[in-house]
Parts: structure tokens; C-alpha cells; sequence
């Protein structure tokens, strides 16, 4: 499942290649192959430095640790507010794909687009909040659909080469000279097509979810994936160069692909459907990978308290839930600013991937440095490589399509303040908590308490009784509105044959709202009350309804005062809750 986000992007990667090259013609097609051939030769590099992250950092967590450790707090918080991103693009992506995937096979479905990949984003949340070993045996059955049906259709394509029946129709030989064809374009090509590496990094974040030995289980499927995904890409772009296939405006690559390789027999027509749809199914479980990998950075990020602690938190079903619907909100959000449309989110998607790509290479090449001195050369030749290449790609996207990262660069900077205000709040926090030597015990001489009273109820006897059990001065309050004049003097007469011995303090007020004037009368007697040393108790009637939805029916005065209580310091608030029985 971890591998699913890899696998997939080659359902778009190479597509997006023959995107750019496309804006000088079809013939420029042909380069598609060379680009492919170094996007590979990257794909090696990442996947021999995350072998290496595995075991350096078995905890998870992946390029922010490695950053945070190596480089310094904020080159940390840069790779993990753009994998956070990131994690969101992957679903948003992955969700859109895989809809493109369905309303390729039936292109009824193309105005419903938007609204299949945000009911694919919500399944996956609701699979994931049951708990990630659940939704991966699940999920399993799709993965091995498509790499089984994609190992089928390439060797296929294969066949038919070598047998004569697959004619050769690519719009220029390799090699041909392309006018308009400029570097430039070949780096925005390039820079695009290596969205196809993103998700390499997902299995060195979820470590911990591996059987035992977990660095050795998770080295092996880093290796075998990235075996399989250099099979996939190579494979889908030498067809569609062979092939002379372009993007269609209602088909994808990868799809006219599959139509030409299976041909127009019945089988023909059952085996491409089978592949579309286990296309359609990979993409919705690559989403999956954000799914698993999200929370667990959040919970690595919070746990070192530039998160807030809500995302260390465990479900029932021992998921961070927390982290798994942050992450399915921002991707709906995202899939709808977007408009569902792959093309817009991909350099988004590469920028968010490429930097914490960066950033985690040079961060293990500092980590072996530190740890090997100066027989580190030997040992960080993958990260060098893997740094400078993606450093690359990070430079590309930055020079040649500003225009559609920009965005990027205006929320990283956000989040990473958000990050140091959140840190900041918890360290002032902890600083105010700490307990400290040569603090003396504070006695007080006694306690006021004022009770809230609405009305004589056996809520309100229950709660005055109370309060005359723990208070040395005991206050009954009652706040009463000019418009209830008549009822003001029934509740003092109940009050008075009830309670002979206490007085009931009634304060008038010409407004409805009562809650303002009950918290600054609190606010007075609590500063008096300090003057004479006694602490000062708050006590709120509440009765709790036997059935739990019932409480729609009833006013939430009580939560409300305690709201506005909150603020006042040196104030007791508690509440005296009187249990109905039907």
C-alpha cells in the first residue's frame, strides 16, 4: 500500500512529459525518452539514500527528522510544513487520476469528474479512521490488480513488437533535430515528469508500521518498488513514443495506450477495462499512502511541539484520526480550488515533494559526516547525487513556472510561523507550569461561593445545599430581566420559605441577555473576596437529561456563563449536575 503513490504516478508522470514537449509540436515527443532515462537515474539515487534513511532513522518520520537533526530547526520545519502540503497534493492528485482513469473507460462520467475524486478522498478517510492494517488488506487487492494487469499489457506490447504487429508510428526518430525545442523546455518537461518519483519517500515515514525486523521489511519494499516503478515508467513512455500516442482531450496516455496494445477484440475490450479500472483503484490507493504517512509526520512534528498535541492523539481504532481528517479536508479543499484537474496540481505536487527531497540529502550527507568523519564520501555518494538532482528540479520549477508554484510560496511561509507560534505557546505553557522550589504554601482563610439560581428547582436545592457544605459565605444569585418582574418575586418567595437563614441576591438588569451582568457581579465579589484572603467557588446548576440528544431541547445558559468565566482568574468554577431518571 505504501508503495501505491509511486506506482500509480505512472498513470500521469509520463503523460505530463509529453504535456510540455507538446507545445512545439508531436515531433518533440522523442525527447520524452532521454528525459525518462534520467528521471530513472534519479529514481535509483533516491531509492539507495531512503535504504539509508530506513536504517538511520527507524522511528519514521523520514525528511523532517533528517533535516531537523542534521540541519537545523528551520530547514526541518520547510521539509515538514512541504510534505505536509504535499501529503494533501498526493490525495488531491491521486483522487483526481484516478477519476480521470473511470471517466476514460466511460466518458459519460467526465462532467462528474470533481465530485468522483472528493467521494473517492472520503472513502479512503472512512477506511483509515477503521484503523491502517484494516484498509491495507483491503487495499492490497487493487495494488496487485494493477502491477499484475500492467506487467500483462507491457509484455504484451512487447510481443506484438517483436512479432511485426505493432507498427512504429512516432512522429520523429530519436535524435531528430526539433525546432523550438529549447533546454528550457526540456527542464520544464523534465521538472514535471519527476512528479513520478514522488511517494518514494512515503515508506521511510511509516517505518513503525512494518513487521519486525522494520528496517530490513521496509528497505525490501523501498528496493522492490522502485524496481517495478523503473519497469512501469520506462515501459509507458517507450510505448507511447513508439506509438506516436498524444493526450486526448477525454482519454489519458496511459489509456490510448492500453486501447492500442489490447486491440479491438471482445478479450480485448475486458482486458482494457480490467486495466482501467485497477488504474482508477491504484490511484485511489496511492491517495492512501498520504493517509498513512500524514499522521504520522503530524505526530512526529506535534510531539516536538510545532504541532498541536490534538494530532498525537489515538482513535479507537489506534489511527491518528486527527491527522487523517486534517488531511482529507485540506485535499477536498485543494481538489476543488483546482477544479479536479490533474495538470494544475502536478508542479504544485513536485515542488512540495523535491524540497524535503533536497533538504533530506543533504541532511544525510551531514548525518554521515558526523558519523563516519572523513570517510564519508563513499557512504553519501547517493545523497550527493540525489541532492544535486533534486536541487536541480527545485531550480527548474523555481525559474520556468513561478506562475503555477506560487502558491506554494505563500503558504510554507505561513505554516512555518504557525509551527514557531505553536512551539512558542507550548514552551511559554510549560515555563508557567513547572514547579519551582521556594514556593510556600499559600493558606487561605475560607471560601466564598455564589451559586447561579434560575429557578427554585431541585437542581438549584441540590446545588444551594452544596455550596453551604463547602462555603464559609455562601451567595445565592439571581439575575432577573425588567420583563420578568412577576416571576423575579415567586422565585424570592420560594426562595425565602426554603431557605429562611440565606439571603437571595437578585441583580436587575435591562437587557435580555443575562450572562454579562451575573460575570461582572462574579468579577466584583471575587476581588472582594480576595482582599480578605478567601478563595472564591462558582458553583452552576446543570440537570442532565436521561437520553443524551434530549439536551437539544434545553438552553445552554450554564455552558456559556462558564465560558465567560473562564477569563476571570482566582475564580473556582464547578458544576452541580442533578441526573434525570426518564
Amino acid at each position: 500500500m505504501l508503495s501505491s503513490d509511486a506506482l500509480s504516478s505512472v498513470a500521469y508522470g509520463p503523460e505530463q512529459i509529453i504535456i510540455v514537449l507538446m507545445t512545439v509540436g508531436a515531433a518533440a515527443t522523442w525527447y520524452s525518452v532521454p528525459i525518462a532515462a534520467v528521471i530513472l537515474i534519479l529514481l535509483a539515487a533516491l531509492i539507495w539514500s531512503y535504504t539509508q534513511v530506513i536504517h538511520a532513522y527507524p522511528s519514521g518520520g523520514g525528511a523532517y527528522l533528517v533535516s531537523t537533526e542534521n540541519l537545523g530547526t528551520i530547514p526541518g520545519l520547510i521539509s515538514g510544513g512541504s510534505l505536509l502540503v504535499d501529503y494533501m497534493l498526493t490525495v488531491a492528485v491521486s483522487t483526481a487520476s484516478g477519476a480521470d482513469a473511470i471517466t476514460s473507460a466511460i466518458p459519460e462520467l467526465y462532467k462528474y469528474n470533481l465530485g468522483i475524486a472528493i467521494v473517492l478522498a472520503l472513502i479512503l478517510m472512512f477506511m483509515n479512521l477503521r484503523g491502517l492494517r484494516e484498509s491495507a488488506a483491503f487495499l492490497m487487492i487493487p495494488v496487485y490488480t494493477f502491477i499484475v494487469s500492467t506487467f500483462v499489457l507491457l509484455a504484451v506490447g512487447v510481443v506484438r513488437i517483436l512479432s511485426g504487429s505493432l507498427p512504429y508510428h512516432a512522429p520523429a526518430h530519436l535524435g531528430a533535430s526539433i525546432g523550438g525545442v529549447t533546454l528550457i523546455l526540456i527542464l520544464k518537461a523534465f521538472s514535471t515528469g519527476s512528479s513520478s518519483l514522488t511517494g518514494v519517500e512515503a515508506i521511510s515515514n511509516a517505518v513503525p508500521f512494518f513487521k519486525r525486523p522494520k528496517e530490513h521489511n521496509a528497505a525490501l519494499t523501498l528496493v522492490m518498488m522502485g524496481s517495478i516503478l523503473a519497469v512501469f515508467f520506462a515501459g509507458v513512455v517507450f510505448f507511447a513514443y513508439w506509438m506516436g500516442l498524444v493526450p486526448g482531450h477525454n482519454i489519458t496516455v496511459i489509456a490510448q495506450m492500453a486501447n492500442g496494445l489490447l486491440g479491438e477484440s471482445p478479450i480485448g475490450h475486458v482486458m482494457f477495462f480490467i486495466f482501467q479500472f485497477s488504474t482508477a483503484l491504484i490511484l485511489a490507493v496511492a491517495a492512501n499512502t498520504g493517509y498513512s504517512a500524514f499522521p504520522v509526520l503530524a505526530f512526529n512534528m506535534a510531539k516536538n511541539k510545532y504541532m498541536p498535541h490534538m494530532f498525537t492523539a489515538r482513535g479507537d481504532r489506534l489511527s491518528y484520526s486527527n491527522g487523517i481528517i486534517s488531511l482529507a479536508a485540506g485535499a477536498i479543499v485543494l481538489l476543488v480550488i483546482f477544479k479536479g484537474q490533474t495538470e494544475r496540481l502536478i508542479p504544485l505536487y513536485a515542488i512540495g515533494v523535491f524540497t524535503p527531497f533536497t533538504l533530506a540529502q543533504v541532511g544525510m550527507v551531514v548525518h554521515w559526516k558526523k558519523k563516519l568523519g572523513n570517510k564519508f564520501i563513499f557512504h553519501s555518494i547517493p545523497n550527493i547525487i540525489g541532492a544535486l538532482i533534486s536541487f536541480s528540479v527545485v531550480m527548474i520549477l523555481l525559474i520556468f513556472r513561478t506562475l503555477e508554484i506560487w502558491p506554494f510560496f505563500l503558504v510554507l511561509p505561513l505554516l512555518i510561523f504557525a509551527f514557531l507560534r505553536v512551539h512558542h505557546h507550548y514552551v511559554n505553557v510549560a515555563e508557567q507550569l513547572r514547579l519551582r522550589e521556594g514556593v510556600a504554601e499559600h493558606k487561605f482563610d475560607g471560601n466564598t461561593v455564589i451559586v447561579l439560581v434560575g429557578n427554585m428547582t431541585n437542581v438549584d436545592l441540590g446545588a444551594i445545599n452544596y455550596a453551604r457544605s463547602i462555603g464559609d459565605y455562601v451567595i445565592a444569585l439571581h439575575v432577573s430581566t425588567k420583563e420578568n418582574t412577576q416571576k423575579e418575586q415567586e422565585i424570592e418567595t420560594e426562595f425565602k420559605s426554603t431557605f429562611p437563614d440565606l439571603h437571595l441576591t437578585v441583580i436587575q438588569t435591562n437587557y435580555r441577555d443575562i450572562i454579562a451582568p451575573a460575570a461582572r457581579y462574579i468579577g466584583l465579589t471575587s476581588k472582594d473576596a480576595k482582599k480578605r484572603n478567601f478563595t472564591t467557588t462558582v458553583i452552576i446548576p446543570n440537570f442532565i437529561p436521561s437520553k443524551p440528544w434530549e439536551n437539544m431541547f434545553h438552553n445552554q445558559t450554564g455552558l456559556r456563563l462558564r465560558m465567560a468565566l473562564n477569563s476571570h482568574e482566582d475564580i473556582i468554577l464547578a458544576s452541580y449536575n442533578y441526573h434525570l431518571k426518564k
